[in-house]
């Protein structure tokens, strides 16, 4: 009786972490929904209760551990083999990251705004690649992943064209001429709360921040979605818009970026 009690036991938690390290993963690989409930919100919830930390600090100590500092590229190559393999994190990831990094590159711009920082992944790719002297202004609401961005950005050896600015997006983005002397942007890279795309790109207007030429970048636009926000890009006759299709980062689920330029 012991024994078939015990049997059932160890027959059940073999499926459990089959379906924990397998089957569910492997699913969620194709899976919009599915991929954003299960990474973001049940194993992310999980590995926070059982390792007492967080996310964004057990990536800082993927990058520790991995990466050499001063090398920005080892930085981004950690993270990715983190997320790839360790555990799912939501930067824009290294497929996006190869558009993002031709659109920085295409444009090479002298002043940059990023809007949502998260744990400085993009923050990396894009300082990584500006000429001397460049400006990167990120923006992140939540202190305790600036907290961890700004680790990360030093480790990286890029924390000299940074400027990492805690708070919310409509409260600052009309202070970037006094806090910075920017009369307007180059490039806005778009990787926030969804929701809040479309009102910070007409705040942006409205201040005047961006001028002809001006090019913004979203991310995220399929999933998991802005669909006012490209609504608003593809029909205003302001902008001149470009869809590069690609994947939710480190999944096969349909994603892709928004370029979109700004024609005064």
């Amino acid at each position: 009786m012991l024994s078939a009690v015990l049997c059932s036991c160890a027959g059940g938690a073999a499926l459990l972490y089959a379906l924990y390290r397998w089957i569910i993963p492997a699913l969620a690989q194709h899976h919009a929904g599915l991929a954003l409930i299960w990474h973001d919100v049940i194993v992310e919830r999980l590995l926070d209760t059982l390792t007492r930390s967080t996310r964004p600090q057990r990536l800082l100590g993927a990058v520790q551990k991995n990466a050499t500092r001063g090398n920005p590229h080892s930085v981004l190559n950690a993270i990715d083999q983190f997320c790839r393999h360790t555990e799912w994190a939501m930067n824009v990831g290294d497929e996006k990251g190869c558009i993002l990094d031709s659109v920085v590159s295409e444009v090479n711009p002298a002043s940059v705004l990023e809007l949502g920082t998260y744990c400085g992944y993009s923050t990396v790719r894009i300082a990584r690649l500006l000429p001397p002297h460049a400006k990167l202004v990120t923006l992140e609401f939540n202190p305790h992943f600036a907290a961890i961005a700004r680790q990360v950005i030093s480790w990286a050896g890029v924390e000299e064209k940074v400027h990492l600015v805690e708070g919310a997006s409509g409260d600052l983005i009309p202070r970037m001429k006094e806090l910075f002397g920017v009369t307007a942007f180059d490039l806005v890279f778009l990787d926030h709360w969804k929701d809040r795309y479309l009102p910070d790109t007409k705040l942006m207007e409205e201040c005047g921040l961006l001028r002809k030429g001006s090019v913004l970048l979203a991310d995220n636009v399929i999933c998991p979605g802005a669909p006012e926000y490209l609504d608003y890009v593809r029909s205003s006759q302001q902008y001149e818009s470009q869809y590069f299709r690609s994947h939710l980062e480190y999944t096969k689920v349909e994603d892709g970026l928004e370029k979109s330029v700004f024609l005064g």
